[in-house]
């Protein structure tokens, strides 16, 4: 701590908060790329293990074994090594970044790396990047934790850490800082972005120095985008919106219903198996899927179902659409037992594994109908990645460039610019929220884009509660009441109960006209002179619920109340002050 305590001093001296984030940026985007790569490498090694082998070739019934047992396996390492639940960790950043200062715990580091390379690895039906923005992100907050930085600039390295792993494991760096922006953060200027920019590249080298292009997938573009596609896009994309809303809504209705099972090990058993049989039947969903999705670009698609015990020597592209559009509904399906079921992934590499089985679908069909090549089933499924990325993720800029990227070009920059703004458009209609959010906008809990609702987000219901009011009972008399005014400097006196719970509230508007006849001291008491206020407020409620109850009642002060007892309370004076210096403290340049 003494060297650190020198470092910090020698840099405040030297460096410059904009320089030294910089630098930081830097040194989390190696660290991001690094754990990028280890945490691929990790689920390739096991995958190979497993899958590369006699005993799997001949006993598909693996397919159920394989992810029951890599759920059971991350569920117990979550619960009784880590000791933390899992979820949706994008979910979980977010809400961190909202309520928790963004302070991520150090497990966090390495915790979801080691869960996601288990159950990925194993099966399950997920995606490794929102375990590595979690990753990264957790780097980058312990990084400002270490540097003693405040909230503000902790939250950028946190958006540093994630665009360093998105880089990382596309080598996209223009993808993984829109992805930041788009998704982590609320506000950000040039000072801001650099850091960003410089973290997500040096992300992208690290990943490309260790495993060159070996970290994803990447695919040369075959055909041109024609003009007379476009009717077809158009369509292509508001369908792509709906199918967003489908897998949102699946998904969240699932998890939902899998988590009544309050027995962790239950659920896990539960989801395990239900994943298992699924996957008997539709081996494309094992693991992130990204393996189809390259044969489906490489022109093979006939082949994804030809290992399969069940469906073995039947071949016609009847049979291919209807398995494709089996493994398309039933993708969300899959994701969410995963997930639900405690196993450690995301949804970002299942939303572009749907967007490409549903592009490969709507060119094969239409060609079918058609009976020539009318579409190119390479770009519409690249094109459908690209819109049902938009819509479920609510990220169209992040899915727009993050195909251009991996396509090594921007031929397709125009049909991914109209087909993500339509499918995002359609989403939004029918879901305000991302599934990132979604949970968080029920609570209460989601970052506020609006720089009002951001500030007031941020503060502390608790530390501004005013529990300095006198209090009196109901039974007392006006004399006692009187007696408490003269020591008071406050002009409110709650009225509590023997039980604790708030009876009324007198004001010294409510005694003005009485307070000196005498002849009532003894014979008027409190609960006579008592009103009720106009609302009340838990200690638990969020700031932009208390501000509409003010603007509904008038009302300058309000009770805070928790379980029927009266615990203090919030003038709007009060919030106003400290919204003041909340705001200082947001303002202040990096």
């Amino acid at each position: 701590m003494s060297l650190l305590h020198k470092f910090l001093v020698w840099r405040i001296k030297h460096l410059s908060d904009r320089n030294f984030l910089i630098f930081l940026g830097i040194i989390i985007g190696v660290l991001s790329g690094f754990a990028a790569v280890t945490l691929k490498w990790t689920v390739h090694f096991i995958a190979r293990i497993l899958m590369e082998n006699e005993i799997f070739e001949t006993q598909k019934l693996l397919y159920i074994v394989y992810p029951f047992i890599g759920i059971l396996l991350t569920v117990f390492i979550s619960k009784y090594i880590l000791k933390e639940n899992l979820g949706h960790g994008i979910t979980n950043i977010l809400y961190i970044i909202s309520k928790r200062s963004s302070i991520i715990s150090r497990t966090k580091m390495f915790s979801r790396m080691l869960t996601s390379a288990i159950t990925v690895g194993f099966g399950g039906s997920v995606g490794l990047e929102a375990p590595i923005v979690v990753t990264g992100s957790a780097i980058g907050s312990n990084i400002g934790r270490l540097m003693h930085l405040g909230y503000k600039k902790r939250t950028l390295l946190i958006a540093c850490g994630a665009a360093g792993s998105i880089s990382a494991i596309f080598n996209s760096p223009i993808a993984g800082v829109i992805f930041a922006m788009e998704v982590l953060l609320t506000d950000v200027s040039i000072s801001l972005f650099i850091p960003l920019l410089l973290s997500s590249v040096v992300g992208s080298l690290t990943a490309q120095s260790l495993m060159g292009s070996e970290i994803l997938f990447s695919f040369k573009l075959k055909d041109d985008f024609a003009i007379i596609d476009v009717p077809f896009a158009v369509l292509f994309a508001a369908l792509a919106g709906l199918l967003s809303v489908y897998f949102t809504r699946t998904t969240f209705f699932i998890e939902r219903q899998i988590e009544k099972v309050k027995n962790r090990l239950s659920r896990a058993a539960i989801g395990g198996i239900g994943l298992g049989v699924i996957l008997l039947f539709l081996h494309p969903l094992y693991g992130e899927g990204y393996n189809t999705i390259s044969t489906i670009l490489e022109g093979n698609a006939s082949s994804i179902f030809a290992e399969s015990v069940f469906f073995e020597g039947i071949n016609s592209n009847l049979f291919l659409v209807l398995m494709m559009l089996a493994v398309l509904f039933m993708k969300p399906v899959a994701s969410a037992l995963t997930i639900g079921s405690g196993g450690s992934g995301g949804v970002f590499a299942p939303s572009l594994f749907i967007g490409g089985i549903f592009g490969f679908l709507f060119a094969t069909i239409a060609n079918i109908i058609t009976g020539e090549p009318t579409l190119s089933v390479s770009n519409f499924t690249l094109m459908g990645m690209s819109g049902v990325m938009s819509g479920v993720l609510h990220a169209p800029l992040t899915a727009i460039f993050l195909i251009a990227e991996i396509t090594s070009g921007y031929t397709l920059f125009v049909p991914l610019m109209l087909v993500s703004a339509i499918a995002y458009s359609t989403t939004v209609y029918f879901e305000p929220y991302s599934l990132y959010s979604k949970s968080l906008a029920k609570t209460g809990d989601l970052i506020p884009k609006d720089k009002d609702k951001l500030v007031l987000s941020v503060i502390n219901l608790n530390k501004i509660i005013e529990t300095d009011l006198l209090k009196v009972s109901p039974v007392a008399t006006l004399r006692e009441l009187v007696v408490l005014v003269r020591s008071s400097k406050r002009n409110i006196f709650p009225v509590v109960n023997e039980l604790g719970g708030l009876s009324g509230i007198v004001t010294l508007d409510d005694i003005r006209q009485i307070m000196f006849d005498t002849e009532l001291y003894d014979t008027m008491l409190v609960e006579e002179i008592m009103h009720s206020p106009p609302a009340s407020v838990g200690s638990q409620e969020n700031m932009q619920s208390v501000m509409h109850k003010f603007e509904s009642s008038g009302a300058w002060n309000l009770p805070v109340i928790d379980d029927g007892v009266y615990v203090g309370f919030i003038s709007k004076s009060r919030i106003f002050n400290t919204y003041r210096n909340k705001l200082r403290k947001q303002n202040v340049q990096v």
